[in-house]
């Protein structure tokens, strides 16, 4: 079974930028979808974006379109979530999680997670 680790939250301003990684532990990391969520404090863990085993096809919550990209390195087995023009209310503990479907959003259909890394936004 795969694991992630998540790494390079922390704290940042309106308006700045973090990169988040999500490092697999398996050469087979290429077989998986890898989607990013977030669970800000008493709110649901929701989905933010997702790319492809290949890396061709992403995908965005509209919270984050235009702000948030999503890529992935395959011969590092790494994801990577750039964040731009962060806003307060990008503040969460930021997850990634593997899949083998790019429209898997049900928590339980993942096959790993990792232990999440935390954002936070300051105004």
């Amino acid at each position: 079974q795969v694991q992630l680790v998540e790494s390079g939250g922390g704290l940042v301003q309106a308006g700045g930028s973090l990169r988040l990684s999500c490092e697999a532990s398996l050469r087979t990391f290429t077989i998986y979808v890898i989607t990013w969520f977030r669970q800000a404090p008493g709110k649901e863990r929701d989905f933010v974006a997702a790319i492809s085993q290949s890396g061709g096809t992403k995908t965005y919550a509209n919270s984050v379109k235009g702000r948030f990209t999503i890529s992935r390195d395959n011969a590092k087995n790494t994801v990577y979530l750039h964040m731009n023009s962060l806003k307060p209310e990008d503040t969460a503990v930021y997850y990634c999680a593997a899949s083998t479907a790019l429209s898997t959003r049900s928590h339980g259909d993942f096959a790993s997670w990792g232990q999440g890394t935390q954002v936070t936004v300051s105004s």
